[in-house]
């Protein structure tokens, strides 16, 4: 089953993500904060990750740095959340190896189709 890591510090916005990825037919994992992020991808690298940008201890984007800088994950799909939505965010995420990104409040639909888009681009 394909997995999908949730990572946001926001409590309600991990169960409504979780929910919405189960529907989808995804196995998820979660994280509240960067360090966590880390580490599960490090035990259980999963298909894709959704990676909030405002998170407490390490950042969403030196998350996301991190990711990049492991070969083994290079490729590994990264879609950014954020509450934001300010150009020059979404272009320094797209400049770390972003694939995506996507601002709250945000379309289940369109996410489930952003993350399904990926992971098939994945599979070719």
């Amino acid at each position: 089953m394909t997995k999908v890591l949730v990572v946001d510090d926001e409590p309600n916005i991990v169960l409504s993500l979780e929910f919405l990825m189960q529907e989808a037919g995804f196995e998820v994992m979660t994280a509240e904060d960067g360090e966590t992020a880390l580490a599960r991808v490090a035990e259980e690298p999963p298909d894709l990750v959704l990676l909030d940008i405002s998170l407490p201890g390490i950042g969403g984007f030196d998350v996301l740095e991190r990711l990049r800088a492991d070969p083994a994950l290079a490729r590994l799909p990264i879609i950014m959340l954020t509450a934001h939505g300010r150009e020059v965010e979404r272009e320094k995420g797209l400049a770390l190896g972003a694939d995506d990104y996507v601002t709250k409040p945000f379309s289940t639909r369109t996410l489930v189709d952003k993350v399904k888009a990926l992971l098939d681009e994945g599979e070719r």
